[in-house]
């Protein structure tokens, strides 16, 4: 009788050891889940902080930018969108001409002390961007340009040693050119086309130190 006993016993231990080694398992692997999961979420968590972060930072940085810019901009001499200047081409040049008119240069000049200031606040610098319409110079005679890439990459140029020239340093400011690849408006139409015609400004982040500076691309 003590013998079917022993066996009983016997025979019931080894079903519960493995039950359970079966529940420290599924225990184990539940921690690690949840651990796993929570890891996630403080990554997600911290991701969005800095995306948050960022925004405001952009929000503040377009803020300030607006501010500085209030005169020129309540007279209408400029715009301000997503946190680029923009001044039609008319008002700095001429048809096919990259030489400043008068009003112009006054423009430009206005923009100086605003510009200066919040560069000395803010860790970036100034992209000057060229742009045309789609309508391509037609080199005729003496003409300085070969096609409307040309003709805005000079304008970019032109503004750019302007504002150098005014008294923003050189190191703080780049041109770049886009042709006629970023139009803001249709190309159909007279009005369409001199919006196109335009020149923008834009804050841009510093390069760090040991890259190579933003180098002006040829339009």
């Amino acid at each position: 009788m003590s013998d079917d006993i022993e066996d009983g016993v016997s025979t019931a231990t080894p079903v519960w050891a493995a039950f359970g080694d079966l529940m420290s398992v599924m225990l184990g692997a539940f921690v690690l889940i949840l651990v796993g999961v929570v890891g996630v979420q403080m990554q997600l968590s911290a991701k969005l902080s800095h995306e948050t972060q960022q925004r405001q930072q952009e929000m503040a940085r377009r803020k300030t930018l607006e501010q500085a810019l209030a005169a020129p901009l309540a007279a209408g001499r400029v715009t301000l969108i997503n946190g680029r200047i923009g001044i039609n081409g008319s008002v700095l040049f001429e048809v096919n001409s990259d030489q400043l008119q008068p009003q112009g240069q006054a423009l430009l000049k206005s923009l100086v002390p605003p510009l200066t200031s919040y560069l000395q606040s803010h860790d970036e610098i100034l992209m000057i961007s060229g742009f045309a319409d789609d309508r391509q110079v037609r080199r005729v005679g003496n003409a300085r340009f070969t096609d409307n890439w040309e003709l805005s990459a000079q304008r970019a140029l032109t503004v750019t040693r302007a504002f150098i020239d005014a008294g923003i340093p050189a190191a703080s400011v780049f041109a770049a050119a886009f042709g006629s690849e970023q139009p803001v408006s249709s190309n159909d139409d007279d009005a369409g086309r001199a919006k196109n015609r335009r020149v923008e400004i834009a804050a841009v982040p510093r390069p760090s130190s040991g890259n190579a500076a933003p180098g002006k691309t040829s339009e």
